[in-house]
Protein backbone atom coordinates (compact mmCIF):
# COMPACT_ATOMS: atom_id res chain seq x y z
CA UNK A 1 0.00 0.00 0.00
CA UNK A 2 1.47 3.45 -0.85
CA UNK A 3 1.35 6.31 1.05
CA UNK A 4 -1.92 7.74 -0.19
CA UNK A 5 -3.91 4.37 0.64
CA UNK A 6 -2.80 5.13 4.44
CA UNK A 7 -4.36 8.64 4.27
CA UNK A 8 -8.17 6.62 3.50
CA UNK A 9 -7.53 4.77 6.60
CA UNK A 10 -7.12 7.81 8.43
CA UNK A 11 -9.32 8.74 11.39
CA UNK A 12 -9.68 12.06 11.77
CA UNK A 13 -9.99 13.19 15.59
CA UNK A 14 -10.87 16.60 16.87
CA UNK A 15 -8.67 18.72 19.26
CA UNK A 16 -10.76 18.74 22.09
CA UNK A 17 -10.45 20.93 25.69
CA UNK A 18 -8.56 17.73 27.44
CA UNK A 19 -6.19 17.23 24.34
CA UNK A 20 -5.17 20.96 24.28
CA UNK A 21 -4.60 20.78 28.01
CA UNK A 22 -2.58 17.64 28.34
CA UNK A 23 -0.53 18.95 24.77
CA UNK A 24 0.24 22.32 26.80
CA UNK A 25 1.59 20.27 29.88
CA UNK A 26 3.60 18.16 27.71
CA UNK A 27 4.85 20.68 25.69
CA UNK A 28 6.19 22.31 29.12
CA UNK A 29 7.64 19.38 30.91
CA UNK A 30 9.35 17.60 27.42
CA UNK A 31 10.28 21.00 25.41
CA UNK A 32 7.89 20.24 22.25
CA UNK A 33 6.93 22.52 20.28
CA UNK A 34 3.31 23.28 21.03
CA UNK A 35 2.45 21.68 17.28
CA UNK A 36 4.39 18.66 18.21
CA UNK A 37 2.56 18.36 21.59
CA UNK A 38 -0.92 18.69 20.38
CA UNK A 39 0.10 15.57 17.99
CA UNK A 40 1.77 13.60 21.10
CA UNK A 41 -1.23 14.35 23.22
CA UNK A 42 -3.73 13.31 20.77
CA UNK A 43 -2.13 10.14 20.33
CA UNK A 44 -1.85 9.29 24.09
CA UNK A 45 -5.37 10.15 24.39
CA UNK A 46 -6.29 7.65 21.78
CA UNK A 47 -4.25 4.94 22.40
CA UNK A 48 -2.45 5.31 18.96
CA UNK A 49 1.06 4.58 18.53
CA UNK A 50 2.74 7.61 16.87
CA UNK A 51 5.03 6.70 14.02
CA UNK A 52 7.61 9.04 12.89
CA UNK A 53 10.95 10.46 11.73
CA UNK A 54 10.55 13.42 13.90
CA UNK A 55 13.50 13.72 16.16
CA UNK A 56 11.58 15.70 19.26
CA UNK A 57 9.45 12.33 19.71
CA UNK A 58 12.90 10.03 19.58
CA UNK A 59 12.19 8.00 23.03
CA UNK A 60 8.94 8.88 23.69
CA UNK A 61 6.20 6.19 25.09
CA UNK A 62 3.43 4.95 22.29
CA UNK A 63 6.55 5.77 19.71
CA UNK A 64 7.76 4.30 17.00
CA UNK A 65 10.33 6.40 15.32
CA UNK A 66 12.01 5.53 12.03
CA UNK A 67 15.41 6.59 11.09
CA UNK A 68 15.37 8.61 7.56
Amino acid sequence: MDAVGFVYQAKIIDVNFSISVQAAELSWELKLPMADSLIYSTALQNDAILWTQDNDFKGLENVRFVKK
